[in-house]
C-alpha cells in the first residue's frame, strides 16, 4: 500500500531535513576478507566457499592485506585520519545469510575516521563530513522464490547463496548532513556519484551499482523548522542506483512529513526501497549499537599500519576528482554548463573513456547526454548500466566520421547494440544501414526528386538555394535515410545550375 505523502514544498516549509549516508563498497581483491576463496561475480551458488566463510567450527580467519591497503587508500582519498592501531569486532545478529551469526566488522576503532568530501551540486559546493570508513565482510545472499515481490513475505521457500559471504567491504559513513533544504535529494545523489567516481579512480572496486558492488543506505529524519535538533531517523537499505538514491530521499521526506503532520511518530526502522513503484516499505525495527553486543574479535590480531606505509600509499592516490574535472573541462573545451550537465548525468567517466577510445569531445558528449541519457531515462536505469560501452560509442562515431553512417543511422546501430546483435560493423551489415555512396544511385535518386517536384526545382534555378532542403528530404526518404545529405545537396545544385 502506498503511503500518504505531503507535497515536497510543504515539507520544506515545515521541517528541516537531516541525512546520513552509509555506502558499502565491495573491494576487487582476488580473495575474500578472511579466507582464500575467490570473489568472482556470477559463479554458481555456493561454489566459492570454505570452512572459514561458512563459519564452521574451528575455522580460523586471516586478514587480507590487500583489503587493508585499499581501505587506507580510500580513507586518505576522503581526507581521513588513518588509525595507528585498530581492531576488528564481532557484530552479533541473526541473519540467515550470515552463517556465523555474527559479522566481523569494526566498531569503535575504524581504520579511517574524521574525513570529508566536497560535493559539487550545480554551482554550489557542499562539504560532506565523513564519520568513519571501516573494514568488514559482506553477507551471503538470500533468494526468495515464489510470491510477487521477490521478498520473503509471500514466498514459497528461500535459498541462500554463500558465495558473497566474506567478500571484503569498506563501509563509508557520513556525519549527519544538515542545512540542505530542498537540495537534500540532489546532494545525496551527487555525493554517491562523486564517491563512486573516486572509488573507480582508486581502482579498488568496479563500483557496479547494478551488481551490488556499491550500495547506499539512506538515513533520513525531519525536525520542526528552526529547532536545530535531529528527528527520529529511518534507514532505507541497499539503494542500488544514483537515481534511486535521489528518489528515496525525497520519498522519505514526504512520508515522514505525512506521519508527523497526522500527529504520529516516526519508528526507527530499516525500510526497503522498491525501484518499480518508487516507494519504501517497512523492514525491521532498527537496532542501536548496543543491541549488537560488539566485542573485540579474539581470532584476529590488531591492524597497525606504519606511518611510512601510509605515506607510501598516499603517493599512489589518483588526481582529485574536482581538480580532474577542471582539467578535463579545459582540455575538452566544454562550457561550465556543458560540464555540469555531463557530471550531473553521471556521464563524466563515460565521456572520458569514449574520448580516450578516439572520439572527439563534443561527439562523445552528444551521444552520452543525448541518445544514451534519453534511453536510460526511458528504461529507468543509470546511464552506465545501459549495456552500451564507451568503446561502442567511439566505434559508432568513427563510422560516422568515415562516412559509413549518419547520425540517424547511428541511432539504429545503438538499437542493435542494446538488443545484443553484435558489433557495430555486424549490425550495419545485418541491418543494411551503410550510407549509399554509389554516385550513379545518388544521381538517379536526385533526378527522380527533381522530376517529382518541378516547382521546387524552378525556385532553386531562380537562386532560392534554401529550397534545396525539400529535394534533399525527398531523396533521403527514397533512400531510407542512407544517402549522404551533403553529397545529395551538391548534386542538386549541380544539376539545377
Amino acid at each position: 500500500m502506498t503511503d500518504t505523502l505531503v507535497p515536497f514544498d510543504d515539507v520544506l516549509a515545515a521541517y528541516d531535513p537531516a541525512m546520513g549516508l552509509e555506502v558499502h563498497v565491495e573491494l576487487n581483491t582476488a580473495s575474500k576478507m578472511f579466507c582464500g576463496c575467490p570473489t568472482e561475480f556470477g559463479a554458481e551458488p555456493n561454489t566459492q566457499v570454505c570452512p572459514t566463510c561458512l563459519g564452521l567450527p574451528g575455522a580460523m580467519p586471516a586478514v587480507n592485506a590487500r583489503a587493508v591497503e585499499s581501505a587506507i587508500r580510500i580513507g586518505l582519498a576522503l581526507n581521513c585520519r588513518i588509525a595507528e592501531w585498530c581492531r576488528f569486532a564481532r557484530k552479533n545478529y541473526f541473519y540467515p545469510d550470515m552463517p556465523k551469526n555474527f559479522q566481523t566488522s569494526q566498531y569503535d576503532e575504524p581504520i579511517a575516521f574524521d574525513g570529508y568530501m566536497d560535493v559539487e551540486v550545480g554551482e554550489e559546493t557542499f562539504r560532506v563530513e565523513i564519520e568513519r570508513a571501516h573494514m568488514e565482510e559482506d553477507t551471503g545472499k538470500s533468494l526468495h522464490v515464489g510470491g510477487a515481490t521477490g521478498r520473503i513475505h509471500g514466498a514459497d521457500y528461500s535459498l541462500v547463496d554463500y558465495n558473497r559471504a566474506g567478500i571484503p567491504l569498506i563501509e563509508i559513513v557520513t556525519k549527519p548532513i544538515t542545512g540542505m533544504g530542498e537540495r537534500a535529494p540532489e546532494i545525496a545523489k551527487a555525493y554517491v556519484a562523486q564517491l563512486r567516481e573516486l572509488i573507480v579512480a582508486l581502482g579498488v572496486s568496479d563500483a557496479r551499482m547494478d551488481q551490488g558492488s556499491i550500495r547506499a543506505d539512506v538515513n533520513l529524519s525531519l525536525a520542526p523548522k528552526g529547532t536545530g535538533t535531529l528527528g527520529t531517523r529511518t534507514e532505507t537499505k541497499n539503494v542500488n542506483s544514483l537515481r534511486s538514491v535521489e528518489r528515496a530521499v525525497k520519498y522519505e521526506m514526504q512520508r515522514h512529513a505525512a506521519v508527523l503532520g497526522d500527529g504520529g511518530s516516526i519508528l526507527q526502522e530499516t525500510r526497503h526501497w522498491h525501484e518499480d513503484t518508487g516507494i519504501t516499505t517497512s523492514g525491521r525495527e532498527k537496532s542501536d549499537a548496543e543491541d549488537y553486543r560488539y566485542f573485540p574479535e579474539p581470532d584476529l590480531v590488531p591492524v597497525a599500519p606504519s606511518r611510512e606505509w601510509v605515506e607510501e600509499l598516499r603517493g599512489t592516490l589518483p588526481e582529485n576528482p574536482t581538480v580532474k574535472r577542471a582539467r578535463l573541462q579545459s582540455e575538452w573545451g566544454f562550457s561550465d554548463l556543458e560540464m555540469r550537465d555531463t557530471v550531473g548525468a553521471g556521464a563524466l567517466g563515460l565521456v572520458e573513456e569514449t574520448i580516450a577510445a578516439g572520439a572527439a569531445p563534443q561527439a562523445a558528449r552528444k551521444w552520452w547526454l543525448g541518445e544514451m541519457a534519453r534511453r536510460a531515462n526511458d528504461s529507468g536505469t543509470d546511464i552506465a548500466s545501459l549495456g552500451v560501452t564507451p568503446a561502442h560509442v567511439a566505434h559508432v562515431q568513427r563510422l560516422v566520421d568515415e562516412g559509413t553512417l549518419n547520425d540517424k543511422l547511428a541511432r539504429q546501430v545503438f538499437d542493435g547494440l542494446l538488443a545484443g546483435e553484435g558489433t557495430p560493423e555486424e549490425i550495419v551489415a545485418a541491418r543494411g544501414l551503410a550510407i549509399v555512396s554509389d554516385e550513379g544511385a545518388l544521381s538517379a535518386a536526385v533526378d527522380t526528386a527533381i522530376a517529382a517536384n518541378p516547382d521546387v526545382a524552378d525556385k532553386i534555378r531562380e537562386g532560392k538555394v534554401a529550397a534545396a532542403g525539400a529535394l534533399i528530404g525527398a531523396v533521403m526518404k527514397e533512400m531510407r535515410g542512407q544517402a549522404d545529405a551533403g553529397r545529395v545537396r551538391e548534386l542538386i545544385l549541380e544539376k539545377l545550375g
